[in-house]
């Protein structure tokens, strides 16, 4: 924190003003502090994989051997930039019961939520909650924000959708993913004939219609497959993270569940990951 903002945070005269403004100056400096740490970190591990020893980094940043390696091993891991950074949203829609007038979350999206808040816990971040309202309007154009929402609910949605290169919503009878590159149908075995505990789900990184940025999204076909999205981060965020950083990208997860629970079994990559920047 600056002189001057403790100087000017000081000067304040109402005692509650002053309690309050220097608690949210306090938590916006704790908050740049996590964010310096996760790229100080991430720096060290970028600089070592292309072939410089711990002692060369530190001699190259002034720094001693040994604080080199305790950066290295402490604060939080870089991979959490695959979430965000700082205060996350994550966003899940509203659906109408059929027997009810009003507005509800699904039991699936409200787990999903709670293990990706605990995920990105684990990353020193933090993740308010909100929902996507019936009809499906929502600002997009914000920063570290995520939706859980497919087409259906949402017609921004829908059209950020649409922005991918590579991967598209189809719907025909049922709801399907198409790589347009391949050619491949995915469909759920939930509407396949004979039935199988088998989902899809989109996962990608897409830009903001601004232009000023990107946003993670991300819903399975059926709830079984949102929810094998958030395993599939739990297991492979670092490696997504090492794939395509914070860069847009989009694939199709498969995931094999329980038919009893639909709690996801298995969760894999069913597609190629494809980095948009390439196309």
């Amino acid at each position: 924190m600056a002189p001057s903002d403790v100087e000017r945070i000081a000067a304040i005269e109402d005692p509650f003003q002053l309690l309050r403004v220097a608690t949210e100056r306090l938590n916006a400096a704790q908050q740049e502090v996590t964010e310096l740490s996760r790229l100080r970190r991430r720096v060290i591990q970028e600089l070592h994989a292309q072939g410089l020893s711990y002692a060369q980094i530190a001699k190259e940043a002034g720094l001693t051997r040994g604080r080199i390696h305790q950066i290295r091993h402490t604060g939080p891991a870089p991979e959490g930039g695959f979430l965000g950074t700082g205060t996350i949203t994550l966003a899940t829609p509203l659906k109408r019961e059929a027997n009810n007038a009003r507005p509800v979350v699904a039991m699936e999206d409200v787990t999903a939520a709670k293990r990706l808040e605990d995920l990105a816990r684990g990353f020193d971040l933090a993740m308010e909650l909100e929902h996507v309202p019936l009809g499906g309007e929502i600002d997009v154009n914000r920063p570290n924000l995520i939706v859980i929402c497919g087409p259906k609910l949402s017609p921004v949605m829908g059209a950020l959708y649409e922005s991918d290169p590579v991967l598209e919503w189809v719907k025909d009878d049922v709801w399907t993913l198409r790589d347009r590159r391949t050619g491949t149908v995915y469909r759920s075995g939930s509407d396949s004939e004979p039935a199988r505990a088998v989902d899809y789900a989109y996962l990608g990184r897409l830009g903001r219609p601004d232009g000023k940025g990107n946003l993670l999204v991300f819903t399975g076909i059926h709830p079984q497959g949102t929810l094998g999205v958030v395993q599939f981060l739990q297991t492979e965020i670092a490696t997504l993270w090492g794939q395509v950083g914070d860069k847009r990208f989009s694939t199709v997860v498969g995931v094999e569940y329980d038919p009893a629970t639909g709690e996801p079994v298995k969760a894999e990559l069913a597609s190629p990951l494809y980095r948009h920047e390439e196309d």
